[in-house]
C-alpha cells in the first residue's frame, strides 16, 4: 500500500487518543506540540498522562470508549495494547469519515505517522509506508546529524526578508532570484557557527539597497 504524504494544520482541532500507555504519552506530547487539544479515554493513565491531565492540558474523557466521544473530533488515534478495541475504535472512526491511526495495525489505519525531524518550522518526514520503522528511525537518525538548529534560526530570518522583499512589489521572478540566492549563500553555515557578521554582510550584498535589513540583523544578533 502506498500513502500520499501530507503536512496536516492540527492548531486548535481536537485529536482523540484512546490508550493510557506509553506509547499513548509518546503521541500525545508530540500532538501537543502541533497545537492540537487532547482528547484522552483509558483504564490507566501514565503518570506523564495523569500530570497533563491534571494541569488541563488534556482532557480526560473516561474509562470506556463511547460512541458519543468521536464528535467535535478530527483525528483519532488508538493506542492500546487491545488489538481487538483499537480495531472497534478504527472502524467508528472511519464510519464517521475521521483519519485514524491504530498503532502497529496498518490493517485499521487510514494514515501513518512517520519519523520526523523538527528544526523550529523545518520538519523532515520519513516513512517506509509501514515496512520498516527500524529503517525510518536510522535515516531519521541520520537527518538530525545533518540539519542542525541553524536551519531553525535560518528559517526564521528568512521568514522575515521574505514578508519585507515582498512588501516592495518587486516582480516575481527578481524576487525568486533573491531567494534562490540567498539559500544558496554561506548564511546557513555562518549562523551555525554564530558569525552574525558574516550573516548581515551577506544580505546586505544580496539584498536590494533600498531595503531597511536592521529590523531584521537585530533577531540574528
Amino acid at each position: 500500500m502506498s500513502y500520499y504524504p501530507i503536512f496536516q494544520q492540527l492548531e486548535g482541532m481536537t485529536v482523540l487518543v484512546v490508550g493510557g500507555g506509553g506509547v499513548a504519552r509518546r503521541k500525545v506530547e508530540t500532538l501537543l506540540t502541533f497545537g492540537a487539544k487532547i482528547s484522552i479515554i483509558s483504564k490507566e493513565l501514565t503518570s506523564e498522562l495523569k500530570q497533563l491531565v491534571d494541569n488541563g492540558d488534556v482532557r480526560f474523557l473516561g474509562e470506556e470508549m463511547q460512541d458519543a466521544f468521536f464528535d467535535g473530533v478530527s483525528l483519532v488515534i488508538a493506542a492500546t495494547d487491545d488489538p481487538a478495541l483499537n480495531h472497534q475504535v478504527s472502524v467508528g472512526a472511519r464510519s464517521r469519515g475521521l483519519l485514524v491511526n491504530a498503532v502497529d495495525q496498518p490493517v485499521d489505519c487510514t494514515f501513518i505517522v512517520p519519523s520526523i525531524v523538527r528544526r523550529g518550522d523545518l520538519l523532515i518526514a520519513v516513512s517506509t509506508s509501514g515496512k520498516s520503522p527500524a529503517l525510518s528511525k536510522k535515516i531519521r537518525k541520520g537527518l538530525e546529524a545533518q540539519f542542525g538548529d541553524e536551519y531553525a534560526a535560518f528559517l526564521s530570518l528568512m521568514g522575515d526578508v521574505r514578508k519585507a522583499l515582498l512588501a516592495m512589489g518587486f516582480p516575481q521572478e527578481e524576487n525568486s532570484r533573491i531567494f534562490h540566492e540567498i539559500v544558496d549563500s554561506g548564511i546557513i553555515k555562518a549562523l551555525a557557527r554564530g558569525d552574525g557578521e558574516t550573516v548581515a554582510a551577506t544580505l546586505r550584498q544580496i539584498l536590494p539597497v533600498s531595503m531597511d535589513i536592521n529590523p531584521i540583523l537585530r533577531k540574528v544578533a
